[in-house]
């Protein structure tokens, strides 16, 4: 058998994967890092660099829609542009996964990165975000747990004359605006103006290279994903799944997302021997952690990692597993619907990516608020024994 034009794309995914494991590697470029910077210390640097992952990708789209380059069908994977708007399930998902990322120190993306950067903490946190996402995908537990009661909150858009939740045509529907496509045009390159008017104007943002470089390669990159599999190769790459044996996994218009990937390399790995598993997400996940470790390897920046603690290990457990299912749920992460959802501009990836951004922050706030409540207590009772009221340990025991 000879190489194929699904081996191709596969290749193609996995070499573009192989620089943003790199760049990831190099920048720090972090999702859940952007939102720590900013709600911590108030540093906009690294959310403007998720920001101007989000314009280039969205620009990107836009012109090759436009050019008609790259056709988005209303069946890509996932669906960003499905008429069933499933308010609840972005929502809940995504402050479910915003939960995760910060218990798990990291989004999906930064998880491979730091896997591959020999971080043992994030392997487990992968591992375990995996199984969860296997269940979620590829087993009943998601029809069983979550269905009977998401289905019901579903808008079915269709019903109102609203083919797509595109928010062009979301417009056009309400307005009866006949042009949708011209309207999607237009509001995409508002969004993606004001996008990077808003970016650049910051300090945080322009004094270091790195923000530029991981937000633009990211960003790139979810452009090549679309091209990818959208553009030029996606007629006989569709023919060929049509018309092989075993028909490929997931052959469908997509780009760069993290937590479906983790769900298909957990079913790849069950079945080695099913070579037609390996599809776009497990090349990506490979590729980013491969592309990681060798820049670990030739920067002599591998490192092993483990956990300082039980409780290290527990927090992080929980993590990986909130993110697996909340990844699902939301149908992406910070990634797979913060930037390539976003870039589609489909209201439900702007809904989940505001989640996400939701939950992780409050985590952390309720986590500094445990933090300076613990300190209250031990600094108290440190008090108290130098005046001698009470004994250096052990005399009371402060709350956990």
């Amino acid at each position: 058998m000879g190489f194929t034009v699904h081996n191709e794309v596969l290749l193609l995914v996995f070499l573009v994967a192989l620089v943003i494991g790199a760049v990831g590697n190099k920048t720090n470029f972090c999702t859940m890092g952007a939102v720590s910077d900013w709600v911590n210390m108030g540093d906009t640097g690294r959310m403007r660099a998720w920001l101007f992952a989000i314009a280039i990708a969205l620009t990107g789209l836009l012109l090759f829609e436009i050019m008609g380059a790259v056709t988005l069908p209303s069946d890509s994977f996932p669906p960003y542009r499905t008429s069933n708007f499933a308010w609840l399930r972005y929502v809940l998902g995504g402050l479910l996964f915003g939960v995760g990322m910060t218990l798990g120190s990291g989004c999906g993306q930064r998880t491979m990165v730091r896997v591959g950067q020999g971080n043992l903490k994030s392997l487990v946190v992968l591992i375990i975000a995996a199984i969860c996402a296997y269940l979620m995908l590829w087993t009943d537990f998601f029809s069983i747990v979550f269905m009977s009661w998401i289905n019901p909150t579903t808008i079915e858009l269709s019903k109102y004359g609203i083919p797509s939740q595109e928010i062009g045509t979301i417009v056009g529907g309400v307005f009866n605006i006949k042009n949708t496509q011209l309207l999607h045009w237009l509001i995409g390159g508002v969004v993606a103006l004001t996008l990077f008017v808003f970016i650049f104007k910051s300090p945080d943002f322009r004094s270091r290279f790195d923000n530029f470089l991981g937000g633009g390669v990211m960003g790139l990159a979810v452009v090549a994903g679309w091209y990818i599999t959208g553009g030029a190769l996606r007629e006989a790459w569709e023919e060929y799944a049509a018309f092989a044996t075993t028909i490929p996994s997931r052959v469908a218009v997509q780009s760069y997302t993290f937590i479906s990937p983790m769900g298909d390399t957990a079913r790849y790995l069950m079945q080695p021997a099913q070579t037609t598993m390996i599809n776009f997400g497990v090349m990506a996940l490979t590729g980013v952690i491969i592309g990681s470790f060798l820049y670990a390897i030739f920067t002599r920046k591998f490192r092993i990692e483990w956990f300082a603690s039980k409780s290290d290990f527990l927090n992080h457990a929980v993590g990986g597993s909130l993110m697996g299912f909340g990844g699902v749920l939301a149908m992406g992460c910070t990634i797979g619907q913060g930037v390539t959802g976003v870039s589609t501009l489909a209201l439900g990836s702007v809904l989940a990516l505001v989640s996400i951004i939701f939950g992780s922050a409050l985590t952390m706030k309720v986590q500094y608020y445990m933090l300076d409540e613990q300190g209250f207590w031990r600094a108290l009772h440190m008090g108290l024994a130098d005046m001698k009221l009470l004994p250096a340990s052990g005399g009371t025991k402060t709350p956990a």
